[in-house]
């Protein structure tokens, strides 16, 4: 059973950090890309940051520069370092993991963490 369980979310003030991690169970992390998406209230889910099984990363125009995504392969775990906070940042972060074969793509999520920016 694939579990993929988000941590690091809360209260944070503009200009503030947090550290978002994503644990994966039930997967073989190494061979999956990874990501995170964030979801605020009354949009739709959007991509935040991504990071190949190579560690090859990508953002969003909106982010670059603030956050950073990272993997750990020995312990099953991708991060988001998340810096210079922004009002407009608040959302629920989810953690995302694609695996791919050649017949087919399977993505799994977490369940997902809030973080919210505000004084």
């Amino acid at each position: 059973q694939v579990q993929l369980v988000e941590s690091g979310g809360g209260l944070v003030q503009p200009g503030g950090s947090l550290r978002l991690s994503c644990a994966a169970s039930g997967i073989n992390f190494s061979i999956a890309n990874m990501g995170w998406y964030r979801q605020a209230p009354g949009k739709e889910r959007e991509l935040v940051a991504t990071i190949t099984t190579g560690r090859t990363t990508n953002y969003a125009d909106s982010v670059k520069g603030r956050f950073a995504i990272s993997r750990d392969n020995a312990k099953n775990t991708v991060y988001l370092q998340i810096n210079s906070l922004k009002p407009e940042d608040t959302a629920v972060y989810y953690c995302k993991a694609e695996l791919r074969r050649w017949y087919s793509t399977t993505n799994y999520w977490g369940q997902g963490t809030q973080v919210t920016v505000s004084s």
